[in-house]
């Protein structure tokens, strides 16, 4: 035989046998990446937002002392809508979908993610919407607030790559929302099929508790389904150790959005009447005592679960100064301003300055799209 011919029979099955041994790790690779949520990063990575109203979250001309005026510009904010229009909030007469392109203060300060999404600051930067309809998640359920819904989907989907996640009807098992379960479970479903149809595609959708005291059949019978929601989520305030959300996620294989944070520790009566304590971020001992028991532990819980967290949503905010929260017992003591700390703020930026924590970048969205 000749030998050239021989050793030449010889590279071609050497290479057939390391393209073998090669195609299946490959192929594992990309199923890992198609068995991906939307816009979910890779484990130990996590999308840092920040909210939730423009005096919190500051970066335009008028809303100079807010986050990022201080900070790193983070890779997402969070803002909050309504398909509750007639409703009377703090003097505000809504009228559904307030805070898009106006400014609104139904007593939570003034929203209005249209000033946001123009200003170059926030150019790079994810949306995270929270989506209220209390007292009408029966109208949304039946189809009343269709012409709502398609105005919503209208401007997320002129948002074009702009990752957004919505969280639909958020903290649904909140006695303060006193959703209807059967009708709320419809109207988070109506929603999605609504998009779906428009096609529009830059939507991650949301299903969010308020974190505490709910048990893992109680989650489960609120659960719209895996095939309607793309990340799980929860708040996480002074009762944070109580949440099975986490647990929820792993069993459903679903990221975990902590959609809602802020510094809050409980009081000897938090679970009888909702007290919590006064935290004072420019009180130097309130502070001391908010990093060990609220902020060590929220970093500690990002940490030890990397295959679940995935996104988190610090509330920059001066609660106690707000009309919705002066009379609320768990926020009306609370200003949770990281900048008013010179601790504090340096835990912060030593803590989010780590690898991953993701921030604005200019491809920070084809990062989550996975392009």
């Amino acid at each position: 035989m000749n030998t050239k011919f021989s050793l030449g029979i010889v590279k071609l099955l050497c290479l057939a046998l390391l393209f073998a041994c090669n195609a299946p790790k490959q192929q594992t690779k990309e199923i890992a990446t198609l068995t991906r949520a939307k816009f979910e990063p890779a484990d130990g990575e996590v999308i840092l937002f920040i909210g939730q109203e423009m005096d919190a979250i500051g970066g335009l001309e008028d809303f100079n002392d807010g986050y990022l005026d201080h900070f790193d510009t983070p890779g997402g904010f969070t803002m909050y809508t309504n398909f509750s229009p007639g409703g009377n909030s703090f003097g505000h007469i809504r009228k559904g979908l307030d805070g898009i392109w106006s400014d609104d203060n139904w007593g939570d300060s003034i929203s209005n993610m249209s000033r946001q999404l123009a200003d170059p600051d926030f150019q790079h930067m994810a949306l995270a919407i929270g989506l209220e309809f209390v007292d009408h998640e029966g109208k949304v359920a039946k189809g009343t607030h269709d012409e709502l819904i398609e105005k919503l989907g209208k401007f997320i989907k002129s948002l074009g790559k702009r990752p957004v996640f919505l969280r639909i009807g958020y903290e649904f098992g909140g006695a303060w929302n006193h959703y209807d379960q059967k009708d709320y479970l419809k109207a988070f479903k109506r929603v999605r099929d609504k998009y779906e149809e428009m096609g529009i595609d830059n939507i991650a959708y949301v299903w969010q508790s308020h974190g505490w005291d709910e048990p893992m059949d109680h989650l489960e019978a609120w659960y719209p389904g895996d095939e309607y929601v793309d990340w799980v989520g929860y708040s996480f305030f002074s009762r944070f150790d109580e949440t099975n959300m986490i647990e929820f996620a792993r069993k459903h294989k679903k990221p975990l959005f902590i959609a809602e944070a802020t510094a809050n520790v409980s009081s000897g009566t938090t679970k009888v009447d909702g007290k919590t304590k006064e935290i004072r971020l420019d009180n130097p001992e309130q502070a001391a005592e908010a990093k060990e028991k609220w902020f060590i532990p929220f970093f500690k819980t990002i940490d030890e679960n990397p295959d679940v967290v995935k996104a988190v949503s610090y509330i920059n905010c001066n609660w106690r100064s707000h009309a919705m929260w002066k009379q609320n017992p768990t926020f009306q003591g609370v200003d949770a301003r990281l900048q008013l700390s010179e601790d504090l703020s340096s835990f912060w930026k030593e803590e989010t300055s780590k690898d991953k924590y993701l921030k604005s970048d200019p491809n920070l969205w084809e990062y989550l799209w996975g392009e």
